[in-house]
């Protein structure tokens, strides 16, 4: 049976419409500032260079890597902005966040037009239902002891707190953006966007190269690619997942609410920090409305937080509260809606199948196929 709790919100959540929700928000939540946006574009981009400077220029190894942590997580900023600017919440001109964006994910060799395709419609159309959002999809533990070694062990490292950033690369960079080429409609856009980024890595390891030799091609462009990985791999975990929060296999289960509301997270840091950030871990209004910039979404949360407070999951960060929710969110029973250690899979699935009740084995590959990438 499910948590009494539990089973409470979804039926009380189900019956409301998104529209309710976005009507809760004040409208001067969605006023867009060129200047607030261009500012915060200035200053990612005074960090990041500033940072990859260093990197290249330092004169000790061991410094070149500390500028290297640096301009990673700096490249992890930018890209949060242009995030922003691909969901139309900063500028009313496609053309200008277009271009502004494609820049700010040019050094995580992320391509702007591939990924917002991806994320736009798929994970904020299906948040959390997994078999079209396959965005940190939680295996079931019949899934688990089905797979390979080669896989578990794979979504153990990809399910830890130390190789997250595993589940950036081979889950949404690599098949979404590298290997996805779309449709005819979006081939050429796609190609171009691939190439572009593809002459910048190419340009910017050359150039790294001759100033520095490996080790500023180490600390200028590998090691922030994989800080950056880290780093947004870690903030989509967060945005969904948590022991309070459930995933969906079935379509008739799940609606824009629940995935929007119910099941995307507040964590709160210091002021700096979210500042940094850009808000991004203040993610419940980001979902009822993608439209909002990130300098509005505090206030959108409050106003969210007068109305649908008790449907709203909110924590601290703390890297005790980060460790726990890695450790108890590692397998899910998606009919009961509980999560599951791995330690607990194999007494678990001999339960089920004592009792007849196994659960199915979920697979979502062929709806991503027709739906399009998944990015979080």
């Amino acid at each position: 049976m499910l948590q009494k709790s539990l089973q409470q919100d979804l039926a009380q959540v189900r019956p409301i419409r998104l529209q309710e929700l976005r009507a809760a928000i004040r409208p001067e939540r969605y006023q867009q500032s060129i200047t607030r946006a261009l500012l915060a574009y200035f200053f990612d981009a005074l960090l990041y260079l500033g940072a990859i400077a260093g990197a290249l220029l330092a004169p000790h190894g061991w410094l070149k890597l500390v500028f290297g942590l640096l301009a990673g997580a700096a490249v992890a900023f930018m890209f949060v902005w242009a995030h922003d600017a691909a969901h139309g919440a900063l500028f009313r001109s496609q053309h200008l966040s277009r271009w502004l964006g494609t820049v700010f994910m040019l050094p995580s060799f992320n391509m702007y037009r591939l990924w917002a395709f991806g994320h736009n419609r798929v994970h904020h159309g299906f948040t959390s239902l997994s078999s079209v959002d396959w965005i940190w999809r939680p295996w079931t533990p019949a899934e688990y002891r089905k797979s390979s070694w080669p896989r578990r062990l794979l979504y153990r490292l990809e399910r830890s707190p130390y190789a997250c950033a595993l589940h950036y690369i081979l889950r949404v960079w690599w098949p979404g953006m590298l290997r996805f080429r779309g449709d005819g409609k979006n081939r050429t856009a796609f190609r171009n966007d691939k190439l572009i980024t593809l002459a910048f890595f190419l340009g910017f390891s050359v150039l790294a190269w001759w100033i520095g030799g490996i080790w500023s091609w180490i600390s200028a462009v590998l090691l922030p690619f994989i800080v950056f990985n880290y780093f947004i791999a870690l903030f989509v975990f967060l945005h969904h997942t948590h022991p309070d929060l459930p995933f969906f296999a079935e379509k008739e289960d799940w609606t824009p609410a629940l995935g929007q509301l119910y099941c995307s997270t507040i964590v709160r840091c210091s002021r700096i920090s979210e500042m940094l950030i850009h808000n991004i871990l203040i993610h419940t209004p980001h979902h009822v409305d993608a439209r909002i910039p990130f300098y509005h979404l505090k206030g959108a949360y409050a106003d969210l937080r007068e109305q649908y407070g008790q449907y709203i999951h909110e924590m601290r960060f703390s890297f005790r509260a980060v460790w726990r929710i890695f450790a108890q969110c590692q397998l899910y029973d998606y009919e009961q809606h509980c999560w599951l250690r791995f330690r607990q899979a194999r007494s678990w699935l001999a339960t089920q199948e004592q009792n007849g009740l196994l659960t199915r084995v979920i697979d979502v590959a062929p709806v991503v196929r027709r739906q399009g990438t998944a990015q979080g």
